[in-house]
């Protein structure tokens, strides 16, 4: 993803269960809820260091309760389990949708 793509828009659905993303550059991309949280980008997931991910199971009716902005570059999801502690940049999230 080159620099210059941004989201043209950031929904959520509304029984909280998908996000839905479409980019500058006409691209769309929608993520589980579930997949978001255990693919979630945060120390308690990837660990701090290479080979330290742990596989996070149980989350298949997780819901996201919200969603912040973290400047320009990303958003900060928060899950009704507790989770909240992943920053969701641009480009992962990009590039999650093509996997």
């Amino acid at each position: 993803m080159s620099e210059d793509i941004w989201p043209s828009e950031v929904r959520l659905s509304q029984d909280k269960r998908t996000l839905f993303l479409q980019f500058t550059n006409g691209e769309r991309v929608a993520h589980s809820a579930e997949r978001l949280r255990v693919e979630s980008p945060s120390a308690e997931v990837h660990g701090h260091g290479p080979g330290q991910k742990v596989d996070v199971t149980g989350k298949e009716n997780v819901k996201i309760l919200r969603i912040e902005p973290m400047g320009n570059y990303a958003v900060k999801l928060y899950f009704d389990d507790g989770h909240d502690t992943g920053i969701y940049t641009w480009r992962y999230l990009h590039a999650l949708g093509r996997h």
